[in-house]
């Protein structure tokens, strides 16, 4: 499975943004997704992360309440929508895939996509 993930870019204090990732490849399985993020200096942490039929999710409390993920089977994508961002909400943020449910752990991940910046200005 090959991941693409897209939407980052600058953006004002309280502004939005609207991750995508694309999966292409072998698709047919029933994949959980998760959205990880980066920040210089930090490790690598969970976001939110889907069940492949959307019924459960899950956010950090850090993104609870300003960050909806919801995904698109027919379409292979799953989104990140990002609202009242923070400067704090600065960071690589990537697209990871596994066969199963969701979990937060990285390591337990199968497939990854490359990042997409976002940068937010206070």
């Amino acid at each position: 499975v090959q991941l693409q993930a897209s939407g980052g870019g600058l953006v004002q204090a309280g502004g939005s943004l609207r991750l995508s990732c694309a999966a292409s490849g072998r698709t047919s399985s029933r994949y959980a997704m998760g959205w990880f993020r980066q920040a210089p200096g930090k490790e690598r942490e969970v976001v939110s992360a889907i069940t492949w039929s959307g019924g459960s999710t899950y956010y950090a409390d850090s993104v609870k309440g300003r960050f909806t993920i919801s995904r698109d089977n027919a379409k292979n994508t799953v989104y990140l929508q990002m609202n009242s961002l923070k400067s704090e909400d600065t960071a690589v943020y990537s697209c990871a895939a596994k066969v199963g449910g969701w979990t937060t752990s990285r390591h337990e991940y199968d497939y990854w996509g490359q990042g997409t910046l976002v940068t937010v200005s206070s």
